[in-house]
């Protein structure tokens, strides 16, 4: 786990909300523990390729019906393929080694919480007060 992140604790629990795979429930326990997690399920029923209806379902604690969503999550995980050529399938851009897969997405991810504007010229990181100013390029690649 990151040192720049805390663990989740009881007190201050991490909060995810996935598809109905089960699979993240046993990554989930192998990482965490459960009372230190809030997690909910949102399983959406489609016919045709149409969806007709979503299910929540609560799964660690007790989240609130109403945040179980994985909005937010799809629509980053769509900024990833439109920004990064190497998650698109059979594009000419992958990655032939993990490692350098995993450090253009980290280079991805500084951009994104610590150069992007997001709301009233600030950046993620300034939004959640882990930095008082946004990042330029020669912060990370000529920091020693």
């Amino acid at each position: 786990m990151s040192n720049i992140l805390s663990p989740p604790t009881h007190k201050y629990p991490l909060e995810i909300y996935t598809d109905g795979n089960d699979q993240y429930k046993t990554s989930l326990l192998n990482y965490f523990k459960k009372d230190s997690v809030i997690y909910g399920q949102l399983i959406k029923n489609k016919k045709n390729g149409k969806l007709v209806s979503k299910v929540k379902r609560k799964v660690f604690r007790n989240p609130k019906l109403e945040d179980i969503e994985t909005v937010n999550i799809e629509s980053y995980n769509g900024v990833l393929r439109e920004r990064m050529a190497r998650l698109v399938r059979r594009g000419k851009c992958f990655s032939k080694k993990r490692q350098r897969f995993e450090k253009h997405l980290d280079i991805f991810q500084f951009y994104n919480n610590m150069m992007k504007e997001v709301k009233d010229g600030k950046t993620p990181m300034m939004l959640e007060e882990k930095t008082d100013e946004k990042w330029e390029w020669g912060d990370i690649f000529m920091h020693h």
